[in-house]
């Protein structure tokens, strides 16, 4: 069974990336407040970078003032976190209105990054580096 898009009257979407996991709600009729594991926006992401790749989903749809968004995010480093929570947002909103869908696609806003880190292997340093090999 799939998972219910829309929990207690908010809008709901999972974004993933690497092992970063983001829970995303968004409350329509909101001022565009976010709060990302109970703290504040600026405090969470304070590189603008990482604030400004949160906010490509509302720019992409110009929707950025008609939500608040209230997020869960968990494991990966700062990056990952940050696009784990756009990719939620894409998919939240995609629940919200279904004619948001092709604006997001578009950019490339519903596609799950699946690249993750490689496995280190047995008889090497790291997961392609290899041993120094002397001749001599």
């Amino acid at each position: 069974m799939a998972r219910p898009k829309v929990i207690d009257g908010r809008f709901y979407g999972t974004g993933k990336r690497k092992n970063a996991v983001a829970r995303v709600f968004l409350s329509e009729n909101g001022s565009g407040q976010y709060k990302i594991n109970g703290r504040a926006f600026e405090d969470y992401f304070p590189r603008d970078v990482l604030r400004m790749i949160i906010e490509q989903p509302f720019d992409a749809t110009s929707k950025r003032e008609s939500f608040d968004v209230e997020v869960t995010v968990q494991g990966g480093g700062v990056a990952s976190q940050a696009e784990a929570v756009r990719h939620g947002i894409s998919r939240a909103l995609v629940a919200y209105d279904d004619a948001l869908k092709p604006p997001l696609k578009r950019a490339g806003l519903l596609t799950r990054d699946a690249r993750e880190k490689e496995r280190k292997k047995p008889g090497q340093p790291g997961a392609r580096k290899k041993f120094q090999y002397s001749k001599r």
